[in-house]
């Protein structure tokens, strides 16, 4: 155990050292969701009735945080396949380091760059008229599900990159999964306006959960505002934990294993 936290150490520090170095990395994670917060915030915020009379600019952001945790998994994945083409895991596998310490590396750094994205998004939300209205404690509630979230995906990332191997499938594997649990859920519109059967499908979408959670954190759902009958909804920041330590749970083992397969290929 003390090995894996001195090499996670190691290797999160060697791509921190990598990022600031090359800081255009940051470019598509940064640019995107200040496109977003703007176009978001501005075209569709006259357009779109938000029940209770709550402004979209502060309906949207918990939307918009949640995309940008969903796109960490093709970050990931690109990041992993860039790794196997480029030897970086050849020479990790004829160094005396954990394996595990490999791959949290790799989650981490990509964990610290959507950090950077929230602080970022946050002060632009701010200045189109977001605001948190339930304190400082429950804000970083709010933040800390998105981060356990991220790191979930994030694993996930890693695990595709590692099965697929290339950057064409990935993204288009990642576009299958991102686009409809994104679009698909309450980030973006409020689920009254959408019909029957695709209400009750958005409900229990993990994304709905992990946003209407964040949303009752932040102080951005109106008192009196119907969020849904269904069980996530009406427990939305217990579920958000649930689902994110499940996913953990589910695909970290697999990562790993999968790590462990490609790193034994000539």
């Amino acid at each position: 155990m003390t090995d894996l936290i001195v090499h996670s150490r190691a290797l999160i520090g060697r791509h921190v050292r990598h990022l600031t170095r090359t800081p255009q990395q940051l470019m598509s994670i940064t640019l995107m969701p200040v496109v977003f917060v703007l176009v978001f915030g501005y075209l569709f915020g006259s357009a779109i009735d938000v029940p209770g009379g709550q402004k979209y600019q502060e309906y949207i952001m918990a939307g918009i945080f949640i995309q940008v945790v969903m796109s960490n998994l093709g970050l990931t994945a690109i990041a992993v396949v860039g790794d196997l083409d480029n030897g970086l895991m050849d020479r990790f596998r004829s160094l005396p380091i954990s394996r595990s310490a490999v791959l949290i590396g790799r989650t981490t750094n990509d964990l610290i760059v959507v950090t950077w994205s929230f602080a970022l998004m946050s002060g632009i939300g701010y200045l189109i008229g977001w605001r948190v209205h339930n304190g400082f404690w429950q804000m970083l509630g709010g933040f800390g599900l998105l981060l356990l979230l991220g790191l979930a995906t994030s694993w996930l990332g890693a695990l595709l990159g590692l099965v697929l191997r290339s950057a064409e499938a990935v993204n288009a594997i990642g576009a299958i999964i991102v686009m409809p649990m994104s679009f698909l859920s309450n980030a973006f519109i409020p689920l009254n306006g959408l019909p029957g059967w695709m209400q009750a499908v958005a409900e229990w979408n993990p994304v709905s959960a992990v946003v209407l959670a964040c949303r009752k954190l932040f102080g951005n759902v109106p008192s009196g505002a119907t969020t849904g009958d269904a069980f996530p909804m009406q427990h939305p920041i217990p579920m958000a934990v649930i689902l994110s330590l499940a996913m953990l749970v589910v695909v970290v083992p697999l990562t790993i294993r999968a790590f462990e397969k490609a790193s034994s290929r000539k």
